[in-house]
């Protein structure tokens, strides 16, 4: 279950699971922010500490992979590829329609938490593009309609 307050017992106890394991940072961040939702900032300077690395190597390590959130998502997370092979095939122009839809910019989250919006740059689905992931599940060969019913699912 997801919890979206910070807890550093329970970070501690992430922290724990990957002892003695090398390279530990990137799996203890995908496990924290499956526990919390997101990476709380408390965990910049408690991780730097636990791993005896700086807060600016933690930081580094939130802030250049995209899947890290520094704040909760919505219920529903839209990923709409920005690749060039679903470009070539009018993503911008779906991607558009559905950010001023939801009144949204990247990585927007609506005021009812419902949906946020974020950029990926590839889901290895260029055969198929343009295409999307919704709540962790691929979707290719967008078009309006397709976009239109993505945009109905996740208002309900």
């Amino acid at each position: 279950m997801v919890s979206l307050r910070w807890d550093e017992t329970e970070a501690t106890e992430i922290v724990r699971r990957h002892d003695g394991r090398e390279g530990p940072l990137l799996p203890i961040l995908h496990d924290l922010q499956a526990a919390f939702g997101h990476v709380p900032e408390p965990a910049i300077a408690f991780l730097a500490q636990a791993l005896n690395i700086t807060r600016a190597e933690v930081h580094g390590v939130v802030s250049f992979y995209h899947d890290f959130r520094r704040q909760p998502a919505g219920r529903h997370v839209l990923k709409l590829c920005r690749a060039e092979a679903c470009q070539s095939m009018d993503s911008e122009i779906f991607a558009r329609r559905v950010l001023d839809r939801f009144n949204l910019d990247w990585g927007g989250t609506t005021p009812d938490g419902r949906v946020t919006i974020e950029p990926v740059y590839c889901l290895g689905l260029c055969a198929s593009a343009p295409s999307a992931m919704l709540d962790g599940e691929p979707m290719a060969r967008l078009n309006a309609a397709s976009i239109d019913e993505i945009a109905r699912e996740v208002s309900r």
